[in-house]
C-alpha cells in the first residue's frame, strides 16, 4: 500500500468533523469506514433542487415505509436564516411542505414581523424528512440516517443563523437532553454556524403566554441576521 498524503488525511478529518462533530469514531475496518465518510457528501448534489431529487425516495430508515410525502424543505436557497423543526407532522406529511396548518400560519406572521417570509431570506426544514408515526419524537437511529441531509442543506445555503424551533429540535441538534428554558437565550454552534433555540409555533398556540418571550427571541434573531 502506498503512503497517504497529508491533503487526503486533512480532507478525511474535515468531512468526519462535518458529519460527527469533534468526536472520532474508530471501527475494526477503518478502510471501509474511510470510504463511506469520504463519499457521503461528495455524492450529494451541489444544488438544492437536484439534491432534493437525489434523496426524495430515501428508504434508509423505517419512516420511508410509512410516509405519504418526503418533506425536504422550502424557501430561499440563499437565505440568511434557516429554521429547523424536529420532523413533519400530519399536515406536512400530506402536503410535502414543512410548517403548514395553524402553526405554519403563526410562523408566517412571526416572519412577517421581522420583514421576512418563506420566499424572502428564510429557508424552513426539519431534522427528519419523514413523519414519525403519531408525531412521536425522532428516534436516535432516524436522526443518524437523516441528519447528514440537513447538514448538506445548510452547507449549500450557508446561512448566517440557524434557529431550532422547539425543545425537541434544539436538543436533537445540540445532542443534549436539556429544557427549552436552559437552551434559550444562548448562542450555540451547529457545525460552525451559529444556532439559537426558541419556541415551536405549535407551543405558542397551546400557550399564548409564551408569545412575548418568543418575540424577544425573534427580535434578537432579526438583529443578528440584519447585522
Amino acid at each position: 500500500m502506498g503512503s497517504v498524503s497529508p491533503d487526503a488525511v486533512n480532507r478525511y478529518l474535515k468531512q468526519t468533523r462535518e458529519l460527527y462533530g469533534d468526536e472520532l469514531f474508530l471501527e475494526s475496518n477503518p478502510v471501509s469506514e474511510k470510504k463511506d465518510l469520504q463519499t457521503i457528501h461528495l455524492e450529494f448534489s451541489t444544488e438544492l433542487d437536484s439534491f432534493h431529487q437525489q434523496i426524495h425516495e430515501c428508504q434508509k430508515c423505517r419512516l420511508g415505509q410509512s410516509r405519504t410525502n418526503f418533506v425536504f424543505g422550502v424557501g430561499d436557497p440563499n437565505a440568511s436564516l434557516v429554521l429547523v423543526g424536529e420532523a413533519p407532522g400530519e399536515q406536512e406529511d400530506l402536503k410535502g411542505e414543512p410548517f403548514v396548518g395553524r402553526a405554519g400560519q403563526l410562523l408566517d406572521k412571526i416572519l412577517a414581523a421581522i420583514d421576512r417570509s418563506r420566499e424572502k431570506d428564510v429557508y424552513i426544514c426539519n431534522v427528519l424528512k419523514c413523519r414519525p408515526p403519531q408525531n412521536r419524537d425522532p428516534l436516535a437511529d432516524e436522526v443518524e440516517q437523516c441528519e447528514p441531509y440537513l447538514i448538506h442543506q445548510i452547507n449549500l445555503i450557508q446561512p448566517k443563523l440557524i434557529v431550532a424551533l422547539g425543545r425537541v429540535a434544539g436538543k436533537t441538534l445540540l445532542n443534549v437532553d436539556n429544557s427549552l428554558k436552559s437552551m434559550r437565550g444562548i448562542l450555540h454552534n451547529y457545525h460552525n454556524t451559529p444556532l439559537i433555540v426558541t419556541y415551536h409555533p405549535a407551543a405558542l398556540l397551546r400557550n399564548p403566554n409564551w408569545k412575548p418571550e418568543a418575540w424577544k427571541d425573534f427580535k434578537w434573531i432579526r438583529s443578528m441576521i440584519d447585522a
